[in-house]
């Protein structure tokens, strides 16, 4: 099928033709008829797979072909909800470039930034609101936004709004809604809750599942590095000598990891960058644009930063941490590889993490290949090294730990805290 057999306008089918898109991936061949229709659509999707086009253009058509503005300021017709501001300003892109023929208004609203522009663009009037649901009710609040003329709903990313704890702010914002719309509700996994909700939120929806979660890109090499823990950032710094790791995606699990990551890459001169949610938008955009645009060799990020980033020409993937999910190792191997492009998985693996392994590979169906011969191999040496580097550890934190429990009870006995004593109920200052 090709886009000028979805039934699309002429102003929407022209600016999709700009862009070079001429075949419609599966998801946009499956939705985008049935959105048109009006009927509620539930997709399960992951990420790569052009969900953004498959919500995105029958919005912008039956918005277009309704004409809901009487006058006066636009009244928001469509509501776009997505769990990061990185997805939020992608999704906006793209309606930037399907609604460049026609009169749409949109806005992106997200948090991390100040909030007067976005006031500013609401209070002109949009058609199409994209928001994550922090800034949303922030602003709700204020009385800035008013839902009551919504026609269409979307919830992108559904399970990945779960892991982010956004399942009540969810539930404040829908009784905000107009019990009459259409709804369209994506989403990569479908755990029991994100079940629920679909039952609360759907009417007789069009249920479509393209490249379900278990199916790692087939044009992705997989391989796998068994290496102790300690010994993690000597091998990538080993690998990184390979001048054709040009643009590395590099994946840990915490946002102090990610920066620690980045000071040991900087020290070995490779330029690189890191994003997690502790940065601000700007230094979140200023690493993303660094590395898109190749000043940036590597990019380290966590999960939830990197969610909705897309990023052409990726070569290589690499887990750094393993992720105990095995979804999510789909979904981090899903950035490259795109468009039957080819790509690269590469994943080390402490003595901890081989359960995350084998779970990994009875998901996608496969064995991961094995690098052996590397520099750094596990041995029983190199093991019990480990595991009495680990038990001084352990006994350094219950000494800090004893330490810690000693004070709080000679505080408690003297009356007071620190140097502190109390005299007639009040302490010394």
């Amino acid at each position: 099928m090709k886009f000028n057999e979805l039934n699309l306008i002429p102003e929407i089918l022209d600016a999709v033709n700009s862009l070079g898109y001429e075949t419609p991936t599966p998801i946009q061949e499956r939705a985008i008829p049935k959105a048109l229709k009006g009927q509620d659509v539930l997709g399960c999707a992951q990420t790569g797979t052009g969900k953004t086009a498959a919500f995105s253009i029958p919005i912008l058509q039956i918005l277009n072909e309704s004409h809901g503005n009487k006058g006066g300021r636009r009244p928001i017709r469509s509501l776009i909800l997505t769990p990061t501001r990185e997805l939020a300003a992608q999704i906006g892109e793209s309606i930037r470039d399907y609604s460049q023929n026609l009169q749409i208004n949109y806005a992106v609203i997200y948090g991390g930034v100040k909030q007067g522009t976005q006031v500013d663009k609401l209070r002109r009037g949009v058609d199409i609101l994209v928001a994550t649901p922090g800034r949303l009710i922030d602003l709700m609040d204020q009385g800035y936004v008013k839902l009551h003329d919504v026609e269409i709903f979307v919830l992108d990313e559904a399970d990945r709004m779960l892991d982010m704890g956004f399942i009540h702010d969810i539930k404040r914002i829908l009784p905000k809604l107009p019990t009459k719309r259409q709804t369209l509700f994506f989403s990569a996994t479908m755990p029991p809750a994100i079940v629920e909700l679909t039952k609360k939120l759907l009417v007789n929806p069009a249920h479509i599942s393209v490249n379900p979660v278990s199916s790692a890109a087939q044009t992705v090499r997989q391989v796998v590095y068994h290496v102790l823990k300690p010994t993690k950032k000597q091998l990538l710094l080993h690998l990184l000598k390979d001048s054709t790791m040009d643009s590395v995606l590099i994946f840990v699990r915490t946002k102090r990891g990610a920066d620690r990551l980045a000071r040991i890459l900087a020290k070995a001169n490779i330029v690189s960058a890191a994003i997690h949610g502790d940065k601000s938008q700007n230094q979140r955009e200023k690493a993303l644009k660094g590395f898109k645009s190749g000043r940036n060799r590597v990019l380290v990020a966590t999960d939830i930063a990197a969610r909705g980033i897309d990023i052409e020409d990726l070569t290589y993937v690499v887990n750094y941490d393993i992720p105990n999910e095995p979804e999510t190792y789909v979904h981090r191997i899903g950035r490259t590889g795109r468009a039957g492009a080819s790509g690269n998985s590469i994943s080390l693996c402490d003595i901890d993490e081989k359960p995350f392994i084998k779970d990994i590979e009875k998901l996608i169906g496969k064995k991961i290949e094995v690098i052996e011969g590397h520099p750094f191999p596990i041995t029983q040496d190199a093991i019990n090294d480990y595991r009495e580097m680990q038990d001084g550890f352990t006994k350094q934190n219950e000494i800090q730990m004893q330490k810690r429990r000693e004070a709080r009870a000679h505080r408690k006995t003297s009356g007071g805290a620190g140097n502190g004593k109390r005299k007639g109920g009040n302490r010394r200052r």
